[in-house]
């Protein structure tokens, strides 16, 4: 009986809200109950607490596990903007979030929520979906951490995209009063039904006016062309008669070294022991071709992600996967360590919990120097909403919506529905408080993104731009 019950529970987090033997209705109470607590109000104030560390300081210390030659990359593209900065300071983010005010309420985290984390991908069954789409950071944590983030890079974002600052604000409202009445329809559906719940085309279309329903039908096509085949026509070329991936440095480089290219090969192997029975007989119909090294993102820039070719049946038939490091998350100083020792797996284990669907391919694997890495696709069907071209202001209040709405779905998924919502309540009064403190934390985003000017005109760091 203890092994089974040991089985049962290897795949939950230790930390996150279980519904116990109360019933709805004291749940409900208990949701309430939080509002003497923690007063909905107390979430709009962002102060800087007195020991709260240089953004500087807390960056460079990311980059000392990092390759030293890409970091200056990673500075670079924080520099674009101060958004870019907030999407690339996660670390920063958390050490301030882990001072604000929490009810206690506990779901799986993103951990980096923010709004272009989250996008548009192929289900198993080929449907195209829209969901949370980075879990490197994922952890156990309070649900505010999540709302406060993605509020924020909101609000940042209007500021960089030329949103009038009650534009910006109104686009945070309904981002959290999406949150907030669809954790309230959640609370009152049954579990499989929110457990199967999920942000498709059908969902989002009627929403849209028709010039938004002429762009999301021109965004689906891009999506639907970004497979496997178009990245063997983009990444790679013939060299003696053999397939390889091309190199772009410092971008994508080549695996020179036989040393890490037998690395690599132990670890795909290793990688497909995660995967379960009927994926590992298809992964079994590919062979592996190329492995380079490939800078990924903003934040992740520096950290060992590879991306890997392999092929099937022909020339035609190619497979890229994704082989990104996965480091202790940044949240982990503040909450209970991960239960998870293996880094891969702890994010495999909260993208498949947050998610709606996930990808096929996903799994975890560990090098030969004790480096932990997650595998997933690197393109199948994928596809970002391009912020600089979203309308103003229909089109940022849709997209406030549809991530809303996702982030309901993937906290009622480990949280407790009944208690979030019943503390949340019907009224706007959260809704104003998270847009407060987003305003807050966008003069705060901007004071640190001088600090890394400053940094970089002062020769603290170095920068490389434009890459």
């Amino acid at each position: 009986m203890d092994r089974i019950r040991h089985l049962l529970e290897d795949e939950v987090e230790p930390g996150i809200s279980r519904t116990g033997a109360l019933t709805v209705a004291e749940r409900q109470v208990a949701g309430r109950a939080l509002r003497t607590t923690t007063p909905r109000s107390t979430h709009a104030t962002w102060t800087p607490p007195a020991d709260r560390p240089d953004p500087i300081e807390v960056l460079e210390a990311q980059a000392q596990t990092r390759i030293s030659d890409l970091v200056p990359i990673r500075y670079g593209r924080m520099l674009a903007s101060p958004f870019a900065f907030l999407r690339g300071s996660a670390a920063v983010m958390a050490h301030d979030l882990a001072s604000t005010p929490t009810t206690g309420l506990t779901v799986q985290l993103c951990g980096d929520c923010h709004l272009a984390n989250f996008g548009v991908y192929a289900s198993p069954e080929r449907t195209l979906v829209f969901d949370i789409n980075d879990f490197d950071e994922t952890l156990p944590g309070p649900w505010e951490w999540d709302l406060k983030r993605l509020a924020a890079s909101f609000l940042m974002a209007g500021r960089t995209f030329g949103l009038r600052p009650a534009d910006s604000r109104a686009v945070v409202l309904r981002l959290v009063e999406t949150y907030r009445t669809q954790m309230y329809a959640f609370a009152q559906q049954s579990t499989l039904a929110v457990w199967y719940a999920c942000m498709s085309e059908e969902t989002v279309s009627p929403r849209l006016t028709s010039e938004q329903r002429k762009r999301l039908a021109e965004g689906i096509s891009k999506a639907q062309r970004r497979d496997h085949l178009q990245a063997l026509s983009k990444l790679t070329a013939l060299s003696g008669g053999v397939r390889r991936i091309v190199a772009d440095p410092p971008v994508v480089t080549a695996v020179e070294s036989a040393v890490l290219r037998q690395n690599l090969r132990a670890i795909v192997r290793s990688y497909r022991e995660t995967l379960q029975s009927d994926r590992r007989h298809l992964f079994a119909e590919y062979r592996l071709v190329d492995v380079a090294l490939k800078v990924v993102g903003g934040g992740s820039v520096g950290t060992h992600c590879y991306i890997a070719l392999f092929i099937g049946h022909d020339d035609d038939d190619p497979l890229f996967l994704q082989l990104k490091q996965a480091e202790a998350s940044v949240l982990e100083p503040h909450l209970p360590r991960s239960k998870y020792r293996h880094q891969g797996r702890r994010v495999v284990a909260g993208q498949r919990l947050m998610q709606a669907s996930s990808d096929i391919f996903l799994g975890w694997t560990r090098s030969l120097t004790g480096r932990d890495y997650y595998v997933r696709q690197l393109r199948d069907w994928k596809y970002a909403v391009p912020l600089e071209e979203m309308l103003v202001p229909q089109g940022w209040l849709s997209y406030a919506y549809v991530c809303g709405w996702t982030l309901a779905r993937a906290h009622a998924r480990s949280g407790d529905r009944v208690q979030l919502a019943a503390y949340m309540g019907p009224s706007a009064r959260l809704d104003e408080a998270i847009a407060d403190f987003a305003e807050a934390y966008a003069e705060q985003t901007e004071r640190d993104y001088a600090a890394l000017q400053a940094a970089v005109e002062s020769g603290r760091i170095k920068a490389q731009t434009g890459v």
